[in-house]
């Protein structure tokens, strides 16, 4: 049996360098969530290449002397635990292993200036080795800066993504701990151009939605909820997006727990359970949750980097999140249902009376109605007979009816004679009642069109924009898209990279030609996103038709004519698998005559 020893200082560092740093965005992490210890109230971030080739933070912190410069760079050394109860830290970091592993992996330069110091001090530590050591010039504060990531590491160098994909990770990790810190302003640059800049003593809300999505004010509802409990009280604060503001993948999830960035399960879990009766299956809410309890009731330490907690109550931590988003959310159901306009209700309510016409007032005014029935009924008859040539019909939206084809078999789905609620067609076929479900039904109609001009002329399945419109998005997203530019070019979305977070559309699918750019090149950047690189193109294919089909369908709430719905329905019976749209739902039902006369009991 081998001999056990101990390892080489070196090889410890980069063993536990495996746990906490597997990419610059998890070094990133580290080194921001230090300089937010440190009591830092303005903390810049800067990257070069994604992080792959460089990594910088500096904050205005309490800074650290010569001495304790050394003791950080030093495994298991750390200012973050005053005591032996870890359970009641209340820092993001407390480990002390961040700076010695990275510095293991990377060239670490360190600088700091303790607050009243006169001057600061410098150490440099290339993959393990102290290289240099001396006075730095810097204000009051901490700077680090990480270059050459993995450089004598080849095996763990080639593992990383591209430059592209690191730096959307890296950009991910400051966005959320910028959202758990309203109170600290942060700065964040990639190579020569700031992507964002946010102050210090926001309000959450306002915080969260400039980072997230601007729209996010007007479509998201504040929750702040408290709830007691045996050994102190939960809080669950932040932003829900209504569920009529949704997206194709939950990345806009955004989860903290006592000010802490996570990714739990039973968290996301939660979120999904609130929302399973509002959202369809493949949609996912936009949120910003804060849930703050006792240390004593949630354990952080299981995680080497921390990203996820485990609950004393898991149970009671789950039902206090679904109860509070769903009553929080039950106070918008109204804007998610977009209500009237209260100024145009105001004026149908103030509308007045009609006058009674004539021939109405001779029938019911100055009667004796003690008088005998005969003399009561022909009178009125009377009137009556002059009210129905001076009294308007009420006016509907009605066309001639058509008759039934002699040929029936060859309309299954029968004759239009009306819609309901202005989603429903109903239709008479010879063997029963039919209701269609048009925007199901149309999507399926769709994604057939789009896939017979995929297979067939390119050129005529586009439709040139008279003037190109410009789509704004966030920077990930545009990569996306600028990555598939030419996948989508070949089905007729002719799109091109306008600046860093905008595309410019040229050209739309035949079929979608109404259709709004921006949410259809929003969900697009979100099936890659979701989908990745696993599938292959044919797969890849097919949702984006999917999702093209969706935003080019009629639309729920839209009112047709006549002639209109008879249309589809011929399409309809002209479509392949035109029973079901492409969430798997049905798209028309049937009522034999035999159902409807057991409803009148003629059976």
């Amino acid at each position: 049996m081998p001999e056990i020893r101990r390892l080489p200082e070196t090889l410890v560092n980069r063993i536990a360098a495996g746990e906490v740093v597997e990419r610059p965005a998890s070094a990133l992490k580290e080194l921001v969530e230090n300089a937010i210890d440190s009591g830092a109230r303005r903390i810049v971030v800067s990257i070069d290449d994604g992080g792959l080739g460089a990594i910088e933070v500096v904050d205005d912190g309490c800074g650290m002397t010569p001495g304790e410069m050394i003791l950080a760079l030093e495994r298991h050394a750390t200012s973050k635990m005053p005591g032996e109860a870890i359970e009641q830290v209340a820092t993001l970091g407390f480990r002390g292993e961040a700076l010695p592993s990275i510095a293991s992996v990377a060239r670490l330069t360190l600088e700091s200036r303790p607050q009243g110091s006169p001057e600061g001090w410098r150490r440099v530590v290339d993959h393990g080795a102290m290289v240099e050591e001396g006075p730095a010039g810097l204000p009051p504060g901490t700077r680090v800066r990480v270059e050459n990531l993995f450089a004598k590491l080849p095996a763990r160098r080639k593992f990383l993504r591209t430059a592209r994909s690191e730096y959307a990770a890296c950009h991910d990790v400051v966005r959320r701990l910028a959202m758990a810190r309203p109170d600290v302003g942060f700065t964040f640059e990639h190579g020569e151009r700031r992507i964002f800049s946010v102050p210090a003593g926001q309000e959450v809300a306002e915080r969260v939605a400039q980072i997230v999505a601007r729209e996010l004010a007007d479509n998201g509802v504040a929750i702040d909820l408290t709830r007691e409990g045996g050994e102190g009280a939960m809080r669950l604060s932040g932003v829900a997006g209504l569920p009529t503001y949704n997206r194709g993948v939950a990345d806009h999830q955004y989860l903290f727990v006592n000010g802490r960035p996570v990714k739990d399960r039973l968290l996301i879990g939660a979120v999904r359970g609130a929302y399973a009766d509002m959202l369809a299956r493949d949609r996912h809410a936009v949120l910003a949750l804060f849930l703050d309890l006792p240390f004593a009731d949630v354990d952080v330490n299981v995680h080497p980097a921390k990203t996820e907690v485990r609950f004393r109550d898991a149970a009671a931590v789950r039902g206090f999140i679904v109860s509070g988003l769903r009553q929080s959310l039950s106070t918008g159901d109204r804007r998610s249902a977009q209500s009237p306009d209260s100024g145009a209700m105001g004026r149908w309510q103030a509308e007045p009376l009609a006058e009674p016409s004539p021939a109405l007032r001779s029938i019911f005014s100055g009667r004796d109605w003690a008088a005998p029935s005969q003399a009561r009924v022909a009178e009125a008859r009377a009137g009556w007979d002059t009210m129905v040539e001076t009294v308007a019909a009420p006016l509907g939206r009605a066309e001639v009816a058509e008759a039934l084809p002699e040929e029936s078999a060859a309309y299954p789905l029968g004759v239009a004679r009306g819609q309901v609620a202005n989603t429903y067609i109903v239709a008479e076929a010879a063997d029963g009642l039919v209701l269609v479900d048009q925007h199901a039904a149309h999507e399926r109609i769709v994604l057939e069109r789009l896939r017979t001009a995929g297979a067939g002329d390119k050129v005529s399945a586009s439709q040139a924009l008279l003037i190109p419109e410009v789509v704004e998005l966030e920077e990930a997203d545009c990569d996306r898209l600028e990555d598939h530019a030419e996948q989508f070019a070949t089905l007729g979305l002719v799109v091109e990279r306008f600046g860093p977070s905008a595309m410019l559309v040229r050209a739309m699918p035949g079929a979608l030609r109404k259709a709004d750019p921006e949410p259809l090149l929003r969900d697009l950047a979100d099936d890659i996103a979701n989908h990745g690189a696993s599938l292959l193109l044919s797969e890849k294919i097919e949702h984006v038709l999917a999702t093209m089909a969706c935003h080019g369908s009629v639309r729920a709430g839209r009112t047709l004519t006549v002639a209109e719905m008879n249309a589809l329905l011929r399409e309809m019976e002209a479509t392949p698998r035109s029973g079901q749209c492409n969430h798997g739902r049905p798209t028309w039902v049937k009522l034999s005559m035999g159902d409807v006369e057991k409803l009148f009991g003629r059976h």
